[in-house]
């Protein structure tokens, strides 16, 4: 029987829970004296729910790292920076620098995501359509969806619009500011950005404003009539092979070509409060080896290690996901993360999703942004 019992909190989702799951039991045969019961929140609460609550309850917590700002501040969680052998090129993209703050590590990379394209593949060889590689070719294959009638499709409820936003703003060359003393958008740039979105909303359904990254792959996966979404943050297990109608996933489109997108994923950290330290800490290392994030991939995960994404056999298991996606991970932008940004996040994200449906007009809602940028 276990002498050391740690309790964590997750995201619920298979992608989420399974890699930790069998990760614990092959974790528990190098060391049965430590055991960990993981617990899962749904989606909308692992985006909003502070983590120093969490910490009042959970040894380890997976998080991500718009949080850094608030964590830093409160001291919640235990800096990682004792564990030897950590550099950033071992990560995708800039997974490892979005967990630093303050100057210290909060968190290991445990999951990799961005916005990158998905498509339905059957559906594109009825239009005898291939990927578009840019914004402009991106709406020439809306009309030849809508010709068929189809559709384009994309997820903008609330934090989706933001980090769509965010996206463009950083593709055309003119990135949100990341700090509350900075400015939060070159206007002209802005008005642009929210043009692209509303001429791709015109080629999709209405119900796009209704729906997150999950409920997005969801639809695509069941639906007959939704070709293609230029900008989605990767569910990698919808292109695995006991999927019905398994996705298939791109690099973004973006208005100047491919390009990077606004990089998400998530986090491993230790409460400060853990009272078993040393066999968290332990469990950390564990989880960033590449064996182990390899076997995460192997149970519906999606691994942050660099080595992971260039596996032949983890992407023939996804169709090929990480390798065709590796150049938007590789050029991601880091949103803000000052303490207090998630209340922007929350706010700004529904403000968007507002002016989207018609309900705020372009100038209010960049006024209204940049006061919640700054605090006001």
């Amino acid at each position: 029987m276990a002498s050391v019992k740690l309790r964590g909190m997750t995201w619920d989702h298979r992608r989420a829970v399974d890699p930790l799951t069998h990760a614990t039991a092959l974790f528990r045969q190098r060391h049965p004296d430590i055991d960990i019961e993981w617990s899962a929140r749904p989606l909308s609460g692992f985006e909003f729910t502070p983590v120093d609550k969490l910490a009042e309850d959970y040894d380890l917590i997976i998080l991500d790292h718009p949080f850094m700002g608030a964590v830093a501040a409160s001291g919640s969680l235990m800096p990682l920076d004792d564990i030897a052998g950590l550099s950033d090129d071992m990560f995708v993209g800039p997974s490892l620098r979005t967990y630093r703050m303050g100057g210290h590590l909060w968190a290991l990379p445990v999951d990799a995501a961005t916005q990158v394209a998905v498509s339905r593949p059957d559906l594109m060889d009825a239009l005898d359509a291939l990927p578009p590689k840019d914004w402009r070719a991106l709406i020439a294959l809306g009309e030849k969806a809508r010709a068929s009638s189809m559709h384009l499709a994309i997820g903008l409820a609330g934090v989706h619009s933001l980090m769509t936003f965010f996206t463009l703003m950083a593709n055309l060359g003119s990135p949100c500011g990341t700090g509350q003393t900075e400015p939060f958008a070159d206007h002209s740039t802005a008005r642009e950005v929210l043009g692209l979105m509303r001429g791709l909303l015109a080629f999709c359904p209405p119900q796009a404003l209704d729906w997150n990254s999950i409920r997005l792959h969801d639809e695509m996966a069941t639906r007959d009539d939704l070709v293609f979404c230029p900008a989605v943050y990767c569910f990698a297990t919808y292109a695995e092979a006991d999927r019905s109608r398994p996705l298939r996933f791109h690099d973004l489109p973006g208005p100047t070509g491919p390009s990077g997108s606004t990089i998400g994923g998530t986090g491993l950290a230790i409460s400060a409060r853990c009272a078993n330290m040393d066999a968290a800490l332990e469990y950390v290392r564990f989880c960033a080896q590449l064996p182990t994030q390899i076997a995460f991939a192997e149970h519906h995960g999606q691994p942050a290690l660099h080595g992971v994404w260039l596996d032949e056999t983890v992407n023939a298991r996804f169709g090929g996901c990480y390798r065709n996606t590796l150049k938007t991970m590789d050029g991601c932008w880091i949103r803000p993360r000052y303490n207090g940004y998630l209340t922007f996040q929350e706010k700004a994200g529904d403000l968007i999703e507002a002016h989207l449906r018609g309900d705020v007009g372009e100038s209010v809602l960049l006024d209204t942004l940049e006061r919640l940028h700054a605090g006001r």
